[in-house]
């Protein structure tokens, strides 16, 4: 059990209290009533890219949503049990966010699995999850330079994301309308750097 003193989590949530509770108290009062995030952030659940610290952001203004490597699977209403469906579906239907973020990221462990295979003791639930991206990060290391696969299909995988937002006709509807704008985007840990995918499917740098 982990000691109540020296406990890292506690501590963190006192300096909360402490230093950020007092001037913040007024903000969270007002979202009490309600959120109206702007964005929707689809990113890995890896504790090097948190999307709130990367982009900045106050309480209520990201809706974000994380799953190893950062997959959005296809569209599937079959009843079945579908987190990141039902997290895209409140996000556009219900919060009416005006943009979808998938966030990348280096040296991503969800994606060097799809690579060379889930480790033995992640087989209930991890191992089943990559495969979804697996055919698509075999290709590009069967064609990129050694030296560039791992950020390659890391990259790959954002775009497959974004290509799956696009199966679910109601974000496929808005996107169409202008009413939503779909962005990849891929963060260097070491850098600190965020590159976006633009139009001409490469991923270049923000300014």
């Amino acid at each position: 059990m982990t000691d109540a003193a020296n406990d890292p989590l506690l501590a963190g949530y006192r300096r909360f209290r402490t230093e950020h509770w007092p001037e913040a108290k007024a903000e969270y009062e007002a979202l009490a009533a309600g959120q109206t995030p702007h964005t929707l952030i689809v990113a890995c659940s890896d504790s090097r890219a948190d999307p709130a610290l990367i982009f900045d952001a106050a309480p209520g203004q990201l809706f974000v949503v994380r799953n190893v490597a950062n997959l959005v699977p296809p569209y599937q209403p079959d009843g079945q049990l579908h987190g990141v469906s039902a997290a895209l579906e409140f996000g556009v239907k219900a919060l009416k966010v005006r943009r979808i973020v998938v966030m990348g990221h280096a040296h991503c462990g969800g994606v060097a699995a799809m690579r060379n295979g889930a480790p033995d003791d992640v087989q209930d639930f991890v191992a089943p999850w990559i495969e979804q991206g697996t055919p698509v990060v075999r290709r590009v290391a069967e064609t990129a330079d050694p030296a560039d696969v791992e950020q390659a299909s890391e990259e790959a995988i954002v775009r497959l994301s974004i290509r799956n937002l696009r199966t679910f006709p109601w974000i496929a509807e808005r996107e169409a309308a202008g009413e939503l704008e779909l962005t990849g985007l891929h963060f260097g840990i070491a850098e600190g750097i965020l590159r976006k995918l633009t139009p001409a499917a490469r991923f270049e740098p923000l300014a």
